[in-house]
């Protein structure tokens, strides 16, 4: 008899072993139990953000939280970008880096029509692509990581409304090509028609994303309407160039000037007083959010509902990183430490 139960008392300890090992290997397979234990890759993994005019300060905290998100992860990051604001420069080194066979492509699209098909083919190597700050939504890019466009040139527009006491002819100065601008152009255009009717829009110009034509933009609007009272920037090399158009040009009254982003120069003129505000984007959640995002594509931790998770993926399809008006009473906050 003893014997007999010391047989049953092995074969139940081996059954509960055997369920023991079951359990532990189905939930550490599981995505969300790694997301428990932490999620750590290889310091192999290489991730590369992409970007177009890559010296200017607008990409260093992008960068910045893209590389914090890397050291969170194990994983290496690598920064390319177009030098000049060239949509075809860019293409070619979207097409280097595809070659190199990347674990992740975060990009900023400089126009997205013009890179969707080179965006498609990472995709169809397998390379999972965000995208960031500029989007391509015909794209098949993984998700869109950045700022409600519409939504800032809309406070923008309240904004310059209550500068201006709802009354008087405003310009903007924009990049008319790149979605990002088209969408913040269209929500100040739009809010200021609807809502503001002693307001008037007289002119949009490209600014190309250059200082000294976007001063030169200015000049000429400032001749044909020497009444403006407003002009809206919707970037920063823009919103300097203005202010240095403003400056240069005797007017019997100052004009307010809402620019974009929170580089040193455009916060120096925010203190001076030269530009009225600017918005000041969520740029680091863009770079640290993009790679997240990433490693959980490459590590397939995005189940979908064909595994039984649930209809909704981890993943959101965008992400919106906010944004903030920058004044003279809050610009302090806004500068390097």
């Amino acid at each position: 008899m003893k014997k007999l139960l010391l047989i049953h008392g092995i074969f139940l300890s081996i059954f509960l072993l055997y369920l023991y090992d079951y359990h532990f290997r189905e939930s550490s397979s599981s995505p969300l139990s790694q997301e428990e234990e932490g999620l750590r890759g290889e310091i192999s993994e290489k991730y590369v953000m992409v970007t177009f005019q890559a010296g200017i300060d607008y990409w260093k905290m992008p960068l910045k939280g893209f590389e914090d998100a890397a050291h969170a992860l194990n994983v290496s990051v690598e920064y390319r970008g177009a030098a000049q604001y060239d949509v075809h420069e860019q293409i070619t080194v979207l097409e280097q880096v595809i070659a190199k066979k990347p674990a992740g492509i975060a990009i900023s699209a400089i126009n997205p029509d013009k890179l969707t098909p080179t965006i498609n083919k990472a995709i169809d190597a397998g390379i999972p692509v965000i995208l960031f700050d500029a989007d391509a939504p015909s794209s098949r890019g993984d998700a869109f990581v950045g700022t409600n466009n519409y939504n800032a040139g809309l406070t923008a527009a309240h904004k310059m409304a209550d500068l201006l006491g709802s009354k008087g002819k405003v310009a903007i100065v924009t990049l008319p090509n790149q979605l990002n601008h088209q969408e913040r152009t269209k929500g100040f255009l739009e809010t200021i028609t609807k809502e503001y009717p002693e307001m008037e829009i007289v002119a949009i110009k490209d600014g190309k994303g250059d200082q000294l034509f976007s001063r030169q933009m200015v000049v000429d609007i400032l001749r044909e309407h020497p009444d403006l009272a407003g002009i809206f920037a919707t970037e920063s090399n823009g919103g300097v160039g203005i202010a240095n158009a403003v400056q240069s040009v005797k007017t019997h009254k100052k004009i307010k000037i809402i620019s974009f982003d929170t580089d040193k120069r455009t916060l120096d003129m925010v203190k001076e007083g030269t530009i009225s505000a600017t918005l000041a984007q969520g740029t680091w959640k863009m770079g640290y959010w993009s790679l997240q995002f990433l490693f959980h594509l490459n590590h397939k931790l995005n189940p979908s509902s064909e595994e039984g998770v649930s209809d909704a993926t981890l993943l959101p399809p965008y992400m919106d990183t906010g944004i903030t008006v920058v004044t003279k009473e809050n610009v302090e906050n806004y500068y390097a430490k």
